[in-house]
């Protein structure tokens, strides 16, 4: 692996509307410590690639009105390293778009392009099954996924259909695979659906950690997107120029708005897939922070510094330091206190959690949003 020409690309554009109310418009789920343990989402994240490239070849594509957030949990960063985008078009744009920056600055790149918010407890693992794909990709023209040994037929992920050969031998370490051929992706499928992939033993799931040099990924987007390659390719002259912004605010917005995986995944024919465990979660709500996190006796995740509880089970506590908290005969609830919001809520019913804020909006506006 070629240090000097690795680069990481960390995606933290999103709102996070599932763990409202602590996660709002103004100060997103990847600037928070969801986790508890003093840092946030997007600071883990940026320290963790820190293992395999240096601070100056990390970029962060955000939505403009985060770029203060981003440079004040990351201050190691420069204004170039953060990509502004002027509108949410999915993330096919935003690769593209990171990928003819990155093109322009190195045209040999190789990079990972990876969310903010999800939670790698194997962290050692991951960096080497980084190593691993970051070499194939080097010297060959693949576009790579990193795909997570399924534990559970779950329909909130995507899958990945993948040839049961490798084309490259598996790593020394038992929880990395070898360089699989990918035969298709399936995006959240019904549960029988889930359960026949499952225990088919030929599908993972698709965890979103995608490798690449930029000419193999420009390629396909010339090929497969044409229409956003068309429109992000007049900026050649523009790209890490002070001409750069004015630019992406003016075409950004006339890209298509298509996820990478519809754009580019579900149609090249150079896809490849590595099947990794590093403990992985993409931490979409506070079910899977609750499962993920570390949990008392009663299976209780709590966040909070004074708190009486009688007979409350299986429950996700977060307050604030200085609240005295008591709670009796609560079993699967999520309660959030965030000074102006307080929410108890059925666990079991935590997918109403983004359907419930737009009916807030309706009532309250975006005063409580």
């Amino acid at each position: 692996m070629n240090k000097k020409n690795t680069y990481v690309a960390i995606m933290a554009g999103g709102i996070g509307s599932r763990f409202w109310p602590a996660s709002r418009t103004a100060r997103p789920k990847q600037f928070l410590d969801i986790l508890g343990v003093g840092k946030s989402l997007i600071r883990l994240t940026f320290e963790r690639f820190l293992n395999l490239c240096p601070a100056e070849n990390i970029f962060i594509v955000t939505n403009e009105m985060y770029k203060g957030l981003v440079l004040e949990h990351l201050p190691e960063l420069s204004d170039n390293q953060v990509l502004c985008e002027p509108s949410r078009n999915n993330t096919g744009p935003c690769v593209a778009y990171t990928a003819f920056k990155l093109h322009n600055l190195n045209p040999d790149a190789n990079f990972i392009v990876a969310p903010s918010d999800h939670i790698v407890l194997k962290e050692d693992i991951f960096v080497e099954a980084l190593e691993k794909a970051l070499n194939f990709t080097g010297k060959e023209d693949a576009l790579l996924t990193l795909g997570i040994r399924p534990s559970r037929p779950d329909t909130g992920y995507g899958y990945i259909n993948y040839v049961q050969e490798f084309v490259e031998t598996p790593h020394q370490n038992d929880n990395i695979g070898g360089v699989h051929k990918v035969i298709k992706f399936t995006e959240k499928p019904q549960l029988a659906k889930a359960k026949e992939f499952v225990n088919s033993g030929d599908y993972l799931w698709n965890a979103g950690i995608f490798i690449w040099r930029t000419k193999s990924i420009l390629a396909a987007f010339e090929k497969y997107s044409n229409e956003i390659y068309k429109i992000l390719s007049q900026g050649d002259t523009d790209y890490n120029t002070d001409t750069e912004q004015s630019f992406i605010n003016k075409m950004y917005p006339t890209t298509p708005s298509i996820s990478v995986d519809y754009a580019i995944m579900e149609n090249a024919d150079n896809i490849y897939t590595i099947p990794v465990d590093f403990g992985w979660s993409d931490l979409g709500t506070w079910a899977s922070l609750h499962a993920e996190g570390d949990r008392d006796e009663q299976g209780n995740l709590l966040q909070a510094d004074n708190i009486f509880l009688d007979d409350v089970t299986n429950c996700l506590v977060r307050m604030p330091k200085d609240k005295l908290v008591v709670l009796r005969d609560l079993d699967n609830y999520i309660i959030v206190d965030e000074d102006d919001v307080l929410m108890i809520y059925p666990k079991s019913k935590e997918q109403e959690i983004k359907v419930l804020t737009k009916q807030i909006r309706e009532v309250k506006g975006d005063l409580f949003l």
